[in-house]
């Protein structure tokens, strides 16, 4: 008779932090899995605390915990299938990034992540001890091998499991979402099964924590790669997979393939799951933000709704004198196109008053951006008053080129909670606006339809702090900035490396300048979507006083 196996694969979304919430989502779908014949259900790494911890699992009472909730869902899921979950283990004075394994009502096994990563966003090395390759273990007529994540990035783990008698792998993951990531987690997953000549699953989770947003895209292959199952980017899916055991050894019966979207869309889902996440997880219903007239906010309004829905977000027009028509009536559109409530809060009469109160103290001085970045930080007041007295989240709406050289006004227009598009850049937000004119998808809760007129993404960007300001006063276009920046920051080129890319000199090294100058504006702001693999804050983090700058020397 032949053998077969299935296996079912909770691709969730954990919480950090809330053991009893993410025990009881595990409870649930480990009853679909029983429900469906499963013999094994998986769940991603660290999934009972919810990932990534950080300094959290440094707390003694916290590990404690989560090593007794998985001990509690053992007992309490004895009768069924077995349970794969992503758990803390401490033991002596170590400490672990384990894969617990569950049957009958005790914890079997416990693999050990062996290879722990120490870059980009991940600090694991500092966190956790290395454990030993650990063996496979056996769930019904199946011996199985679990890499750890980074595990499964070297060959030696798979490889030691494949001589030890395992014969699939199972891959739990908490892989961030970066642009384009999902071909490289491909490839390195194709690797292990072409060596070792056996079935593999990748599984991850989904959902946002923080800058970090986990786009799920689990799947399997067989041998040599071949894919036979693919589950969809960023959706919480509960799939089963059945391998059925052959001269050849196990292989998996081919499944659902989910078609994944483009890089475009992908962004723009991890832009609106990680407000959605941010907010649910965190207590707000509802946001609001400062809705200029300009591309920026219009994205970040935008974003918002999809996300919350319309309903749940306020957009505030703060004018002064300086501000246009046109400004007030692109901001009326936007709001008018999402069906979002707009509020206007005049500043010109604090601006005085705060002009006034100074005025002896500036006599002598002509005004400069001083005076611009009163009406700013008179904006950010604003803003946080009204998050204050209605429970509203305030989100900033800097872009990733802004942020980038400062071009934005620390406790200003800086203040807020998070910052969706904070490693966009400015040329991808145009871009981005276009995509969202033109799609529409149904995990989106605003309108479908043109929701950022075409006179907004068109017209030249401006701050409006003076008189007929436009951005490119103080910055070259950003068609010209963000080739820059993409090297200075995503590529950390050189300045002669830019140059030879046929940039003059001067405008390269001030560029250079504006970034290291502008640290300590980025150590104070809000967190924001990571969308590239050089992020502001865990990805790229440089020190705030930095003399250095790429200069001929000698």
């Amino acid at each position: 008779m032949t053998q077969r196996f299935r296996l079912t694969l909770a691709q969730l979304n954990p919480t950090v932090g809330d053991l009893e919430g993410n025990a009881a989502r595990i409870r649930d779908a480990w009853a679909a899995g029983r429900d469906a014949g499963a013999d094994m259900v998986a769940f991603p790494e660290m999934f009972v605390t919810g990932y990534q911890v950080q300094d959290l699992v440094l707390k003694p009472a916290f590990v404690q915990a989560a090593m007794e909730q998985v001990e509690q869902l053992a007992a309490e899921c004895a009768d069924g299938p077995a349970l794969g979950i992503g758990a803390p283990y401490a033991f002596g004075d170590k400490l672990y990034n384990a894969y617990w394994i569950c049957r009958d009502g005790a914890v079997v096994a416990r693999v050990l992540k062996h290879w722990l990563p120490n870059d980009t966003v991940f600090d694991e090395v500092r966190l956790y001890d290395r454990g030993p390759i650990s063996g496979p273990y056996s769930i019904g007529p199946v011996r199985i091998g679990t890499p750890i994540c980074e595990d499964a990035w070297y060959d030696d783990v798979s490889e030691a499991l494949a001589e030890s008698g395992a014969q699939i792998l199972l891959v739990p993951n908490g892989s961030p979402y970066f642009r384009d990531r999902f071909d490289t987690r491909l490839s390195h997953m194709v690797a292990r099964t072409v060596e070792t000549g056996l079935p593999l699953v990748y599984l991850n989770m989904v959902g946002a924590q923080d800058d970090q947003v986990f786009d799920g895209g689990s799947f399997v292959l067989n041998p040599h790669g071949a894919l036979a199952l693919q589950m969809p980017v960023f959706d919480e899916t509960i799939a089963h997979v059945d391998f059925v055991e052959s001269d050849e050894g196990w292989r998996a019966e081919e499944g659902p393939r989910a078609v994944l979207p483009d890089a475009w869309e992908q962004d723009y889902r991890a832009m609106v799951e990680a407000v959605r996440d941010y907010c649910r997880k965190s207590g707000f219903a509802k946001v609001l933000l400062g809705l200029s007239g300009g591309i920026d906010s219009a994205l970040v309004a935008v974003i918002a709704a999809d996300a919350l829905g319309p309903e749940n977000v306020r957009c505030v027009m703060l004018p002064t004198e300086y501000t246009s028509q046109a400004s007030l009536d692109d901001a009326a559109a936007v709001a008018d196109a999402l069906g979002c409530r707009l509020d206007e809060v005049a500043i010109d009469g604090p601006r005085q008053a705060v002009t006034d109160a100074l005025a002896h103290l500036f006599a002598g001085h002509a005004p400069d951006l001083t005076e611009e970045n009163i009406q700013s930080r008179l904006r950010g007041l604003s803003l946080m008053a009204l998050s204050n007295k209605f429970g509203e989240m305030l989100l900033t709406t800097g872009n990733k080129s802004e942020v980038a050289v400062g071009y934005a006004t620390i406790y200003g227009d800086m203040a807020g909670g998070y910052n969706p598009i904070k490693d966009l850049y400015k040329t991808r937000v145009f871009e981005t606006c276009r995509w969202r004119n033109a799609n529409h998808r149904d995990w989106m809760k605003g309108p479908e339809g043109v929701v950022v007129p075409p006179r907004v993404i068109d017209k030249p960007p401006t701050a409006e702090l003076r008189e007929d300001q436009k951005d490119e006063d103080s910055l070259p276009p950003y068609s010209v900035l963000d080739v820059i920046l993409e090297q200075l920051i995503d590529r950390e080129a050189s300045i002669d490396e830019v140059v030879q890319l046929g940039h003059e000199r001067a405008l390269v090294e001030k560029v250079e300048s504006l970034i290291y100058a502008s640290e300590y504006k980025r150590f104070q702001s809000a967190p924001g979507t990571r969308l590239t693999p050089r992020a502001f804050w865990l990805d790229r983090r440089y020190p705030i006083v930095n003399r250095w700058r790429d200069r001929p020397r000698g």
